[in-house]
This record gives structure tokens, sequence and C-alpha cells, in this order.
């Protein structure tokens, strides 16, 4: 790649990078005053238990399938290094 190449690529992103800056001024959503502001349902603690007690349940058995997965892939590489 020449110098030139490389200056052109430069200029080339710096005029891109003000058609950036008008376009997020134009949304109006980027300002630093503006504060976002959510509707969260009340959970009692037993739905919170129920929830937390879900997700391990969920979690261990994606680390059993992660684990299993390893297990296959690295027995199969030892066999296919031995095997040859």
């Amino acid at each position: 790649m020449g110098a030139q190449t490389m200056i052109t690529i430069l200029k080339n992103n710096e005029r891109m990078m003000g058609k950036r800056t008008k376009f997020k001024k134009t949304l109006g959503g980027y300002g630093k005053n503006r504060k976002t502001e959510y509707n969260f349902p009340k959970a009692t603690p037993k739905q919170l238990r129920e929830i937390r007690q879900k997700l391990k349940k969920e979690n261990q058995i994606l680390w059993i399938k992660i684990l299993g997965i390893t297990v296959i892939i690295i027995i199969s590489l030892v066999w296919m290094f031995f095997a040859s």
C-alpha cells in the first residue's frame, strides 16, 4: 500500500467523522441531560428466589454442556494424535 493511498484513506475518514457528528446532533437522543426512565414491576422475595434458582439451574446445565463438549473435543484430538 502506497503512501498516497494511506493519505487518501485518512482524508476520507476525516470527512466521514464530520458527517457522523452532525447526524448525532439531529437525532436528539444523545444529550447529556436526557435521562432514561424505566418502569420495572415490583417483585416479591419469593419471585426473586424462584428466578435466582432458575438462573442457577440454567447456568449449571450450560456449564455441563460446555464441559462435555470440551472433553469430547480433547479426547478426539488425543485419539487423532495417537492414531496417526
